[in-house]
């Protein structure tokens, strides 16, 4: 992975002119302790001055080109002489650095000034410590690992950080809500908000002038724990990120590793692969349909989504073992080769779902109320939804092609024909059309590859101890809802130096104040139908 280093004082000039030059899609952002990745011995031992930066990887949506920036943060003390790290926000040139970085404030506790909003997004406010630092004491005895009996004490306030002429760092308290704002709570509840998501809403009688979202309910601190681990044992997590993309997300993490170690799979392993990828999208996009029915009371019609999709569970099973949690691909390959049924099963349940594609127009997509419900609700620009990185079936509806599959093709999505399904309503229900469309698409690919599965070995096997050379390493595949990335960077020992995966759902939720502002509040519940997030791809 090719790497630019910038300055901290020449970065904001780089971005701008990136950005000029069509570098519109800040496609992942990932903050380092780089403190221990290359220590230096020096008369008094080893350095370990703390060092942190942060990697930008910028893509300008029309060619698709990629540009990848280190940018180290500096340290600058504040009134009182404590010492912070910083760099500059990117927010007035990518939307989605707001919530990307209070991320890594969040967990490495470097400042972005002129960020509006510097407040934690997982943990709690009153958190002590930043658990990504590697000098972070986990220990059970550190009083401040200890878990809170209290309720967490919201506060009125964000914070805002810039730095002063004389280049001191000031803090500055802003108000978040007017003493007469009609606050209340929506979430974290589900199913209403999918997921134990909180969107703390201000209200003008039933229209919506603000939303604060609040992430982390479910937080389990997954990329710190894949440090204390070895490469074999961070696969597990990725099934339980997004569990409707499992399969995607460990295959994006699977060739990450792949890409380092340098091994090449055979064909029969991307085959399979890519088949798999398209049952569990099938699977998704079968589970959206009747959860936008349910989140609308068309009882019906959600229970011909959940009826046909369990058609779609059993074909997998019968290979993995698995039905909600797909724990198959491996380093090198899959666990095990394809079940005897499995082409025949594949075969049956294209020819059993087609013509339900058009029943669920018929029965749901075509009728009044579920048309008043989404056409024209939850509007989204193209332009806003790659200035907050709104990848998957929400950026294709505002007519974005921001399909993985066909902007950096991996196993056999550059063999296989298929469209890229857009729309430029920019509503809710394009978002809904897209993913049944989809669905079509996926059928499509699984006919294309189903009878032509190479022989070959469906696993290269593997050291038991796996050590990755060192470097920084991305590997991207097209999830259920999205892009979903796994960036790996190591240092050549046994575990993962840090590991970062690029959410597809964190974007879905920091647009819901965008997209939500100004409509009623029974369309908030369908607005977060349409974007599709899972909570567990977001609290990582």
């Amino acid at each position: 992975m090719e790497i630019k280093e910038i300055l901290a004082k020449d970065f904001i000039k780089e971005i701008e002119s990136l950005k000029s030059k069509g570098f519109d899609f800040l496609r992942n952002l990932t903050g380092t302790d780089y403190s221990k990745l290359n220590t230096q011995q020096s008369t008094e031992g080893t350095n370990t001055e703390p060092s942190f930066g942060i990697l930008y990887q910028l893509e300008n949506s029309v060619t698709f080109e990629n540009i990848n920036i280190k940018v180290m943060a500096e340290s600058v003390a504040d009134s009182n002489g404590t010492t912070h790290y910083v760099l500059p926000s990117i927010v007035k040139y990518y939307a989605i650095a707001e919530f990307y970085e209070r991320e890594v404030y969040d967990f490495l506790g470097i400042i972005f000034t002129e960020n509006p909003d510097m407040r934690r997004l997982y943990l709690r406010n009153d958190f002590v410590g930043y658990p990504l630092r590697k000098d972070y004491d986990m220990s059970p005895e550190n009083p401040s690992n200890a878990i809170p009996e209290e309720d967490e004490v919201d506060s009125d306030f964000t914070c805002e950080y810039v730095l002063n002429e004389d280049g001191t760092l000031q803090r500055m308290e802003k108000r978040l809500w007017m003493p007469d704002d009609y606050v209340i709570n929506i979430g974290p509840q589900h199913p209403a908000t999918h997921g134990v998501m909180r969107y703390q809403t201000s209200l003008d009688g039933e229209v919506i002038k603000h939303i604060d979202v609040h992430a982390g309910y479910i937080h389990r601190g997954v990329e710190k724990i894949c440090e204390l681990g070895t490469y074999q044992q961070t696969l597990a997590f990725t099934d339980r990120f997004d569990y409707l993309s499992a399969n995607q997300n460990r295959h994006a993490l699977c060739m990450a590793i792949e890409q380092g170690l340098g091994v090449e799979v055979s064909d029969r392993i991307k085959y399979i692969r890519t088949i798999m990828d398209e049952l569990q999208r099938l699977d998704s996009h079968l589970l959206y349909f009747s959860c936008c029915a349910q989140d609308i009371g068309a009882l019906t019609a959600f229970l011909y989504g959940m009826r046909d999709r369990e058609h779609v569970l059993n074909v997998m099973e019968e290979t993995t073992g698995g039905r909600l949690i797909q724990n198959w691909n491996r380093i090198g390959g899959v666990q095990a080769d394809i079940d005897p049924h499995f082409a025949q099963n594949c075969r049956k349940l294209v020819d059993y779902l087609r013509p339900f594609f058009k029943e669920y127009h018929d029965v749901f997509g075509g009728n009044v109320i579920f048309e008043e419900r989404f056409k024209n609700v939850g509007m989204l620009s193209k332009e806003d939804a790659i200035s907050y990185g709104c990848t998957g079936g929400t950026g294709r509806a505002s007519g974005w092609h921001c399909d993985v599959r066909k902007r950096h093709p991996y196993a056999m999505y550059d063999k296989v024909e298929f469209e890229e399904v857009t729309f430029t309503g920019c509503d809710s229900y394009d978002r809904y059309r897209v993913r049944i469309e989809e669905m079509e698409q996926s059928c499509r690919i699984i006919e294309q590859l189903i009878d032509n599965i190479p022989e070959g070995e469906f696993y290269i096997k593997q050291k038991p101890i796996i050590k990755v050379p060192a470097g920084t390493y991305y590997a991207a595949v097209e999830g259920s809802r999205g892009e979903f990335g796994a960036l790996l960077i190591s240092n050549g020992e046994k575990n993962p130096y840090r590991v970062h995966f690029r959410s597809m759902g964190l974007p879905l939720v920091a647009v819901m104040d965008h997209v939500c502002k100004g409509e009623k509040i029974a369309d908030l519940i369908a607005i977060s139908a349409s974007l599709d997030y899972v909570v567990p791809d977001i609290d990582r």
